[in-house]
Order: structure tokens, then C-alpha cells, then sequence
């Protein structure tokens, strides 16, 4: 068996990640998470098949709100996948074991801190999802949608959250 990497263990609800734990499974449903019993049905299937934690579709406030409901439905934790619109990750964090944005499609750093102070409130971990085809400006215009440009924005990002003392924070980078 190949050595691990030395890593911070976070939790995600009871899942630990990182440190010495074992490796967990993630998957995500694919029904609108507004649709609460379709949503449900899924996560249980998933769990049947192994999951550790869910990942949810959150790209409108009607699946935000829908998350109270889902998590009275499932022990199993829920990750909350937001894009663009920084008011969904506020009412997604009042149910969910983690938050997952991306910096690209967020927007101003404000977005980001008004994120990480609700995250903290709650002490749920944060996933920073870095995409080739979504860098923020500044990185896309350096080195273009590159392995260079993400990691250069998943650096930026995970510095910005450290200086502002949160560290439970996961990271992906995908082209």
C-alpha cells in the first residue's frame, strides 16, 4: 500500500478526513434538491452503495431551503455544492455538515467572508473547487486555464481563508 501524505483531519458531520482517517467515500445526486423526496431517495441509495457523505446540487434558493427537510431525513452528512450566488451557501449552512464553492464563480472576497464567517458559526468545513474552465480573472489572465492557474488560485484561496482564521478547509482541482 503506498504511503499517505501527511494532511489536517476536518470533519465533515461525524466523516473525519485527513490525518490518520480511513478514506472516505463522496458522491452527489443528480435530482434538483428541491425535489426533497426524489433527493432522499437518492442519498439513501448512495448510502446503500457505500457513500460516507452526499453532495448536493444547490444552485437556486428554492434547494437551499429544501435542505432543512432533507437533513431531518438522512444521517448521512450533506455537502452543499453552490455556485455563483453567495446568499445559498448563507441558508445552506444553517443544515449541512460542508459548504463547496467555487472562488471563480463567487465573486467579490466579501461573498467569500460573509461564507466563511457562516461556516465558522456552525463549525462546517469548507471545499474550495478550483476549475480550469472557471479561475478567477486574475489567474486566467497570468497563466491561463492551466495546472499553474489553479494552483496558483487554490493557494491564493486557502491563504485568504487561513487570514481569516478558518482552517477546516478541503480542497479540488479539476481541468
Amino acid at each position: 500500500m503506498q504511503e499517505r501524505y501527511p494532511t489536517k483531519k476536518i470533519f465533515v458531520g461525524s466523516v473525519a478526513i485527513g490525518g490518520d482517517a480511513p478514506i472516505s467515500v463522496q458522491s452527489m445526486t443528480y435530482s434538483q434538491t428541491a425535489d426533497v423526496q426524489t433527493t432522499i431517495e437518492q442519498i439513501n441509495r448512495l448510502h446503500f452503495a457505500g457513500a460516507d457523505i452526499v453532495r448536493v446540487a444547490v444552485p437556486h434558493m428554492e434547494d437551499a431551503l429544501a435542505l432543512k427537510e432533507i437533513k431531518e431525513q438522512t444521517s448521512l452528512p450533506i455537502i452543499a455544492d453552490i455556485h455563483f450566488n453567495y446568499r445559498l451557501a448563507l441558508e445552506a449552512a444553517k443544515w449541512v455538515d460542508g459548504i463547496r464553492f467555487n472562488p471563480g464563480n463567487i465573486g467579490e472576497k466579501n461573498r467569500i467572508k460573509e461564507i466563511v464567517k457562516a461556516c465558522k458559526e456552525r463549525a462546517l468545513p469548507i471545499r474550495i473547487g478550483v476549475n480550469a474552465g472557471s479561475l478567477e480573472k486574475e489567474f486566467e489572465n497570468k497563466y491561463g486555464a492551466t495546472a499553474k492557474g489553479m494552483v496558483a488560485s487554490a493557494d491564493y484561496n486557502i491563504k485568504f481563508l487561513e487570514d481569516l482564521g478558518f482552517e477546516d478547509i478541503k480542497i479540488s482541482l479539476k481541468a
